[in-house]
């Protein structure tokens, strides 16, 4: 944090909240499919379903949670499910340690720790936008991006030893800690915030529901960013596993060779998410964006090549590099754009529409990648899913366009948290 402008105390701590929850969710990374094999003794379809129910119908109960946290205050909100996501998660050690661990109870903390994840986002997004000036958007942002990467980085290894060490319920037990220490940390930005634009936070409309799809839906640059991100993220994600299956088991990857060749990587994410500001200062972030949003599509094609031993580990580092690196830059530039481009009346509700429907996607797309593994194969499902990331390109408006005044109705002006 040393030699960097200062964004003012609040967002230190804003900062340092979102830190510790990041490292506490790397050192996490996997701790239930991990437990549902070793604990539970559950087979490759109770996984597959664990992950894939958890983010979806984590992601249909977040629906109404939008303009629920619209209508009110941000920072208790974000209290408020840091606190949700502690109590579950802690609730999976207490259970093991009484004997009544099930894999009911696995499913049902992954659907609460999704639904709570998304509200919890809508609330940092709306926060941040009233906390930090639009011209220090996309600092701040960038310094966000490079703290999911550092934790990706490190995480998920001191992860793997601590569970090694301590048994599988020590990166529980972390993960939840650390939404505690974050709730305390956005509990000590103290002051006030801008009161909600629905003065009362009446009974929920219908139409509040969809306001955030209609209001992305219709935004001439919104829209393609929102379906481009769609289809990119949900190729990426449903094609780990799969690569996971195809390097553990018919390459002949050591778990140690897994680890390292998807976590040296990371260090592309901190890259990229430093160069964003200056990059886009000096060639404007518009082009930074559209540029980082072509390139990052060309890498994962690479996977489906990678063979046994040092060269296909090698391989996979060099397009993990590139990848990873080009989503480092382009994120910071996608969460900066879509809180200039919303009003401050309809931030929430624009945010969880957007992680909603990313999650549900994520969600429909690994499990469809499954069957096609299934019936052609993990090599040949991974070359599918390279190949149309080429396309996914021509989604990406051809320019993007200036922010316009807030829309009519909007009240006083007030990725990613």
């Amino acid at each position: 944090m040393a030699g960097r402008r200062s964004l003012g105390r609040k967002f230190g701590w804003l900062w340092a909240a979102y830190a510790v929850s990041s490292y506490g969710t790397g050192l996490g990374f996997g701790a239930f499919p991990l437990i549902a094999v070793l604990v539970l003794h559950s087979g490759p379809t109770q996984v597959a379903a664990l992950a894939a129910t958890g983010r979806a119908v984590g992601a249909l109960l977040a629906v109404p949670l939008g303009p629920w946290v619209e209508f009110r205050p941000k920072r208790p909100v974000m209290v408020s499910m840091d606190l949700i996501r502690f109590a579950a998660l802690m609730s999976v050690p207490a259970a093991f340690a009484l004997g009544g661990l099930g894999f009911t109870q696995l499913l049902l903390v992954s659907v609460v720790v999704a639904a709570a994840d998304i509200a919890f986002k809508a609330a940092s997004g709306a926060y941040l936008k009233a906390l930090v000036p639009s011209r220090d958007l996309l600092v701040a942002n960038g310094r966000f991006e490079s703290t999911t990467w550092t934790s990706t980085m490190v995480g998920p290894p001191l992860g793997g030893a601590a569970i090694g060490l301590f048994g599988p319920m020590a990166t529980v037990i972390a993960d939840a800690v650390s939404y505690l220490l974050s709730a305390l940390g956005i509990r000590a930005i103290g002051g006030s915030e801008p009161g909600p634009t629905r003065k009362g936070a009446p009974r929920l409309r219908a139409g509040d529901l969809l306001e955030g799809w209609r209001y992305l839906l219709g935004h001439r640059t919104l829209r393609p960013l929102l379906i481009n991100s769609i289809v990119v993220n949900g190729l990426i994600m449903a094609s780990g596993p799969l690569l996971a299956v195809l390097l553990l088991g018919p390459l002949g990857f050591a778990p140690w060779q897994y680890g390292l060749v998807f976590a040296a990587p990371c260090i592309g994410g901190l890259v990229g998410s430093r160069l964003a500001h200056p990059l886009a200062q000096r060639f404007g972030r518009d082009r930074m964006l559209l540029t980082s949003g072509v390139l990052r599509a060309v890498w994962p094609i690479g996977l489906a090549f990678v063979r046994p031993g040092v060269p296909g580990m090698v391989l996979i580092i060099v397009v993990q590099l590139g990848l990873v690196t080009c989503c480092g830059l382009f994120n910071p530039l996608l969460a900066t754009y879509r809180l200039d481009h919303t009003g401050p009346d309809r931030v929430a509700r624009t945010l969880s529409a957007w992680s909603v429907s990313s999650s549900a996607a994520i969600a429909a797309m690994t499990a469809l990648w499954g069957v096609l593994a299934a019936v052609t194969g993990p090599r040949t499902a991974i070359a599918v899913a390279g190949i149309l990331l080429l396309a996914t390109p021509l989604l990406l408006p051809r320019r993007a366009s200036a922010p316009g005044p807030a829309p009519a109705g909007a009240g006083e002006a007030v990725d990613r948290v």
